[in-house]
């Protein structure tokens, strides 16, 4: 079992990651790729999640205590770092001031492969994280961006599509990382726990199991198994064996 380090530590003691989620809203990562994370992390893959805001907008939960879910949450997901830019909820603005602050945050993390939100959704904030995500990953490999951090830019962006309409480019089978993605998810008590504070918009805490479980069911179906997660790529994706390739056709 990978065991992970401290992910709140600070920029200096960290080793680069992997693998980078950025998300809008503290419990977007664990709704949408928490279980493929927990996969990565199990592989021997140092995984962290950068969220953008602390959700001070929603209708449960103070930021303070969102944040102190999303650490508890991160052990569940095994993650190596996370943290939290405190950006206004419902307010993200794709400005410069923004693109090179998360520019430079990913300089310093130097991750391969960064997961986005998908590029359209009904929540502003999803979408505009993603525009973010992608610029802030172009400009972060400029020479002279910064000159006392050396330039890095991702190889390999993915975003996160679980609530698009759309066919995945690929599905991760998070079969035996569910049960733990769902305690990660579980850590947000302010969300997901039964409460009166307007509970006519928030299903109960067992409705939440049962849709997220029948969510991942559908996509796990694709490829042939119990649960998974999906994603879309905007290139071509290479293979080299046709004659082993996963998931039947007939």
């Amino acid at each position: 079992m990978h065991e992970p380090s401290d992910p709140n530590q600070p920029f200096e003691n960290l080793r680069p990651l992997d693998i980078l989620a950025i998300a809008a809203h503290p419990d977007d990562v664990e709704q949408t790729c928490g279980g493929t994370l927990i996969r990565m992390a199990e592989g021997g893959y140092r995984t962290g999640i950068l969220d953008l805001t602390a959700g001070d907008m929603g209708s449960r939960g103070a930021p303070d205590l969102r944040i102190r879910e999303s650490k508890a949450a991160a052990r569940h997901l095994l993650l190596a770092w996370r943290e939290n830019l405190r950006w206004p909820d419902a307010r993200l603005e794709n400005n410069i001031g923004a693109r090179m602050t998360l520019a430079g945050v990913i300089r310093r993390l130097r991750p391969r492969t960064v997961i986005l939100p998908y590029w359209t959704g009904r929540h502003p904030d999803h979408y505009r994280a993603s525009a973010l995500g992608y610029e802030a990953c172009f400009l972060s490999g400029l020479r002279r961006l910064e000159e006392d951090v050396p330039p890095h830019r991702p190889f390999k962006i993915l975003y996160s599509s679980l609530y698009a309409n759309v066919t995945p480019s690929f599905v991760v089978d998070i079969s035996r990382q569910f049960e733990r993605r769902m305690s990660a998810l579980l850590s947000y008590a302010s969300q997901y726990g039964d409460s009166d504070t307007a509970s006519g918009l928030f299903p109960s805490h067992k409705e939440v199991g049962e849709r997220l479980a029948a969510v991942a069911r559908f996509y796990g179906n694709l490829i042939g198994v119990r649960y998974g997660e999906p994603f879309v790529v905007k290139e071509a994706i290479e293979i080299e064996d046709i004659v082993n390739m996963p998931v039947r056709s007939i």
